[in-house]
């Protein structure tokens, strides 16, 4: 059997972080438990295939299912609580190697960062492009 994708150790230390799935008042099944959703997730990000495909055996709900719960917790902000808390976890235990890490403003927004530039002059093709 294949080593699982959320381990005992990696529950217990973000299980807090996740919001409980409610039941719905309208009734219907019973919401998805929220480490199996984290693992068809998971599955889905690492393998690349169709959230559709997700196969029924994992025991992870439906595809949409877990989809929809990322969105959820994509908007609630969960994700980067988790990432944070996996890299205090990996900073204290003396994991974390930042000797290779490079911040640009493709990871990080430069808000207000920096002297204010001239403007860019138009590029001459383009304004007779523009002209016709």
């Amino acid at each position: 059997m294949a080593a699982p994708l959320v381990s005992d150790e990696l529950w217990k230390q973000i299980e807090p972080l996740i919001p409980k799935a409610r039941r719905s008042r309208k009734g219907g099944r019973p919401p998805v438990a929220a480490r199996q959703t984290l693992t068809g997730i998971i599955f889905v990000l690492r393998s690349g295939i169709a959230w559709n495909l997700l196969p029924a055996e994992m025991g992870c709900g439906s595809g949409v299912t877990c989809w929809r719960r990322l969105r959820a917790w994509t908007k609630a902000g969960i994700w980067s609580k988790m990432h944070l808390k996996l890299l205090n976890l990996l900073a204290e235990s003396g994991k974390l190697d930042t000797s290779r890490v490079i911040v640009d403003s493709a990871s990080v927004r430069a808000v207000l960062g920096g002297t204010t530039r001239e403007r860019t002059p138009r590029i001459a093709g383009k304004r007779a492009a523009n002209a016709i």
